[in-house]
């Protein structure tokens, strides 16, 4: 009997992995989420707490095939400290940062345009007190944050951001906002018709979006995302649950049924 409730688990983990899709945002939903992955840093990393001043260019115009900024090593990059140190800030690297998940929630009722969905935080500080701490700060001031997800090009879509302090954006695999260096909060936009020869895109085919971000200095922290890109973001379907309850309460009858023949 424990043989064949073991493989009804099993398949029911299957079913319920299947039943949880990619879906994209709709016109009908409020709000949706996306989840990335924030790393921590000490203060005391080369390049933290070393430079102010915009910096554009640290990063080439192409995501490398990990999915990760590929640095550019441009001599006129004085936020950095070559591509060893850089290469950290989206890896996880042991003894030099911690990492965890995080989700945002972008709402279209913030503007005035219900195709907007909006994530606003003027005080961006989701791991104070957490992985390796403020360091005697108000706030922990030096972490990285990335953010991968996808959608289907519509024709109409933009993409702005806000923020400090670094931003690279990429659609498609190629950079389209770079908004590098340690400063006060700065805003780029992203018509994706205005480049959608460049970037190679076709409305009604997917695509990949990546998105991230750097605080790398005391004092504050923005992030703000403004778009009307139908972002994928992955949530069980309707109905998940309910499944899951049937399924659960389906293999409990099933063992207590045959229980008395093993006993």
């Amino acid at each position: 009997m424990f043989s064949y409730f073991k493989r009804f688990c099993a398949a029911t983990a299957l079913a319920l992995c299947a039943a949880s899709v990619f879906v994209p945002t709709s016109a009908n939903a409020a709000t949706f989420n996306l989840s990335g992955t924030v790393r921590d840093f000490s203060s005391s990393h080369p390049d933290f707490e070393n430079y102010n001043g915009v910096d554009p260019g640290i990063v080439e115009d192409n995501l490398g095939g990990d999915k990760k900024p590929v640095y550019a090593g441009l001599a006129g990059n004085p936020s950095t400290s070559g591509q060893t140190n850089f290469d950290q800030w989206y890896r996880d690297v042991g003894g030099v940062n911690q990492s965890t998940s995080l989700g945002i929630t972008l709402d279209n009722t913030i503007t005035v345009d219900p195709n907007v969905y909006t994530y606003v935080n003027n005080d961006f500080f989701p791991i104070d007190g957490q992985l390796m701490g403020n360091e005697g700060n108000p706030h922990n001031y030096h972490f990285t944050y990335e953010i991968h997800s996808s959608f289907t090009y519509q024709g109409g879509e933009e993409f702005t951001f806000t923020g400090d302090d670094d931003v690279f954006v990429f659609i498609n695999d190629q950079l389209v906002i770079d908004l590098g260096g340690v400063h006060a909060a700065l805003t780029d936009s992203v018509s994706l018709d205005a480049v959608a020869g460049s970037l190679g895109l076709v409305i009604g085919n997917d695509y990949d979006f990546d998105l991230f971000f750097a605080e790398r200095h005391t004092s504050a922290s923005s992030f703000r995302i403004d778009t009307s890109i139908a972002l994928q973001t992955t949530v069980p379907e309707p109905g998940t649950y309910l499944l899951m309850g049937s399924l659960l309460t389906f293999a409990w009858a099933a063992r207590r049924k045959r229980a008395p023949d093993n006993a």
